[in-house]
């Protein structure tokens, strides 16, 4: 499984990343994509990815650090984005939800990082909170993108019309609290679109919610989309991991030790 979006260059992980890493490979986890938030956290990213073979990183001013926008933070994501380990620009977007940066800088930085990543070749990680169409129309504006809506929230048309536009959209251990506006989005999607992720610390999935996130806990969150598909849970294990490997680059899924089975998680 490849855990397409998790945090752990937040503090929350700071005393003990390689326990997490290590409960992560345990449970079937064979790669870890982090993005950035602000400079800080991109740095961190970057760190981490040198440290551990089978993490990736993400580098992008997140809406809420909008403000933080301009010349230098540019120049320092196209220097990271030069390093191997970087595999996207990201998480950038818009969040109408929470009003922690003004919507006009908001639209400034994200408009400007998607032109990057379309000008560096690389994809996009994108927030969208309360702001589907905008969000939309502005991946539509630079044309040639790709990218993983992650944490995906819109409806079954904003959903159909991201997959025609190329883009993947990736899920959270939310699938695990219930029947929701999800079950309707993935009647309308392709499998081989679909990523997973924990988006860790947060959206921790049943049967650990109220406690951290993390990577390990990806497992639920495919149990749950294979659940809702209908589809043996290996299968949903290949699809995500060929995604994230055709999106970010990484390692698609070992072969299971049984044909046709998928191994077996803590």
């Amino acid at each position: 499984m490849i855990d397409s979006h998790c945090h752990l260059n937040l503090v929350d992980y700071a005393e003990d990343l390689d326990e997490v890493i290590a409960r992560a490979t345990d449970a079937g986890v064979h790669g870890i994509l982090v993005p950035g938030i602000g400079l800080e956290e991109c740095r961190r990213a970057v760190e981490i990815a040198g440290r551990y073979p089978m993490v990736r990183a993400a580098v992008g001013i997140h809406p809420h650090e909008a403000l933080a926008w301009g010349p230098v933070a540019e120049q320092h994501l196209r220097e990271w984005a030069r390093l191997p380990e970087v595999v996207a620009i990201g998480e950038v977007g818009l969040d109408f939800y929470r009003d922690w940066s003004p919507f006009d800088a908001q639209r400034t930085a994200f408009a400007a990082q998607l032109r990057l990543a379309r000008e560096l070749d690389l994809p996009v990680i994108v927030h969208d909170r309360n702001a589907h169409d905008e969000v939309l129309n502005g991946l539509a504006e630079v044309p040639g993108l790709r990218g993983q809506l992650h944490c995906f929230s819109g409806g079954p048309a904003e959903a159909e019309r991201a997959v025609e536009m190329g883009f993947h959209l990736s899920f959270t251990g939310t699938l695990t609290y219930g029947k929701g506006k999800a079950d309707r989005v993935l009647k309308r999607v392709p499998a081989e679109r679909l990523l997973i992720e924990t988006d860790a610390p947060y959206m921790t999935p049943v049967p650990y919610r109220g406690q951290r996130n993390e990577p390990a806990f990806v497992a639920h969150v495919a149990e749950a989309l294979a659940e809702k598909l209908e589809l043996p849970l290996h299968r949903v294990w290949e699809s995500s991991s060929r995604a994230a490997h055709e999106l970010f680059g990484f390692p698609e899924e070992p072969a299971p030790a049984v044909p046709g089975e998928a191994p077996a998680t803590s």
